[in-house]
């Protein structure tokens, strides 16, 4: 999306990407925007994933969804999926402090607490939020051709006691937690800490809304509980990790460069370091301040070449700018650096399709993309576009249903499984793709 206008986050209720590939949005209501960010979830993955298995829990099937939202909150819902508002991330002060809340979210899912939330209107409720909340994370990292995306009306994350949970089940939550970070490697002080801040807030909760104390109770008992566990455990006082700190740093100034007032981020992030750069470089391209935004990167480059998310952000820049050549190479290097992200692959396939350059490479990006990820439609419809640009009719009919699929838009899967039909015959290799579509488009 080209964006014609400094972001000011007035987002009303439109589809909208700040960074189509970096750093996306989809604004659905005031209280539930949501974030594709590769740095920042390969950050939550490699924090995440030792908690899941210490809980037992395949970490692929768990997903992690962020929020853009002020408030300090997480919750688990629909089975397996953990929501984090960037209001927490962005008020943690250690990574430690965000895998003590996974680690506690954990203890919910791995505790079955989600099938004992209340009645049937209440799970009906919960439904509906989720289904808004996982339709919207289908759509993101979408193309502006979409229009408008709004996430189904009322059902919104400040539904405050949607998903609360009992006191038994929030003690039972920190009481498996404690064991997943001491199995992981993580001290309890992180979560400890966590809801210290929290228990700052608590007074003021009537007028800044710390949602995380309405959806899960704390108590005085919770936090003696965890200062017992915390000074007992063996990896009390155990230092913060250099990348720890390094990664932890980079993600909120990333956040804040985003999310935040520029004048706020400058005077926040004064200084030479790399993560105080990295905010004023994001917050001068989102005043349109571009060649402040590139000199602060290319001394980021200088110093730290093969950084890929620092590629990324040049990549993207330039794209959004209108100079989706030159944004081929930062691009280009990003991928090379890491083969397996989508995101990125997405990035320099839209550079060359909107150079006209080098189609069949475009085409094997996002193909190599959906298989990565291979129900966010937007992939598909990508591959539609470059495959339909080279004269793929069939290939690109089939992309298209695909996405149609996966929208849950029947009119549009017909009309292009009808055309595909027209391409593609029985033991051709997009054969029984066409069939598995047909089936599927039966059933929206």
């Amino acid at each position: 999306m080209r964006v014609s206008l400094p972001v000011s986050f007035a987002w009303s209720r439109c589809f909208c990407l700040l960074n189509l590939f970096a750093f996306v949005f989809l604004s659905g209501t005031a209280s539930a925007q949501m974030i594709r960010d590769e740095e920042i979830e390969r950050i939550l993955k490699r924090v995440s994933t030792p908690i899941f298995e210490a809980a037992n829990l395949d970490p692929g099937s768990v997903r992690i969804y962020l929020l853009a939202n002020e408030q300090l909150n997480a919750f688990v819902a629909g089975g397996q999926n953990l929501f984090i508002h960037t209001g927490l991330l962005m008020r943690s002060e250690t990574l430690d402090q965000v895998a003590g809340v996974i680690a506690h979210e954990t203890g919910h899912i791995a505790g079955g607490h989600l099938s004992r939330l209340g009645g049937a209107s209440r799970n009906a409720a919960t439904e509906a939020l989720v289904g808004a909340l996982l339709g919207a994370a289908a759509a993101v990292a979408g193309a502006p051709q979409l229009g408008t995306a709004i996430m189904a009306g009322g059902a919104t994350v400040a539904e405050r006691n949607l998903l609360a949970f009992s006191r038994s089940q929030e003690q039972a939550a920190d009481q498996a937690a404690i064991s997943y970070l001491q199995t992981a490697g993580r001290s309890p002080e992180g979560l400890l800490q966590f809801f210290r801040i929290l228990e700052t807030r608590n007074l003021r909760i009537s007028v800044d809304g710390a949602e995380f104390l309405r959806t899960h109770p704390l108590t005085r008992n919770r936090i003696i509980f965890l200062e017992n566990q915390s000074e007992r455990s063996s990896l009390h006082g155990k230092p913060e990790s250099e990348l720890d700190r390094i990664e932890h740093q980079r993600m909120v100034a990333k956040l804040d460069g985003f999310l935040d007032d520029k004048a706020q981020v400058m005077q926040r992030w004064q200084g030479e370091t790399v993560a105080g750069r990295y905010a004023r470089a994001i917050a001068h391209y989102r005043a349109s301040e571009i060649d402040i935004a590139l000199d602060l990167l290319g001394e980021l480059l200088a110093e730290i070449p093969e950084d890929p998310w620092f590629l990324e952000l040049e990549g993207q820049i330039l794209f959004e700018t209108g100079r989706t050549g030159d944004a081929i190479g930062p691009y280009r290097q990003a991928n090379a650096i890491v083969d397996d992200s989508a995101l990125l692959k997405l990035g320099l396939a839209r550079a060359l399709i909107e150079s006209d350059e080098e189609p069949d490479e475009a085409i094997e990006l996002l193909r190599e993309a959906t298989v990565i990820e291979p129900r966010n439609p937007t992939f598909w419809r990508f591959l539609g576009v470059a495959l339909g640009r080279n004269g793929e009719e069939g290939e690109a009919s089939l992309a298209f249903a695909e996405h149609a699929v996966l929208s849950g838009n029947r009119e549009d899967a017909d009309l292009y499984l009808s055309r595909a039909r027209k391409h593609v015959s029985q033991g051709d290799p997009g054969w029984v793709h066409l069939l598995d579509l047909e089936r599927a488009a039966s059933e929206i």
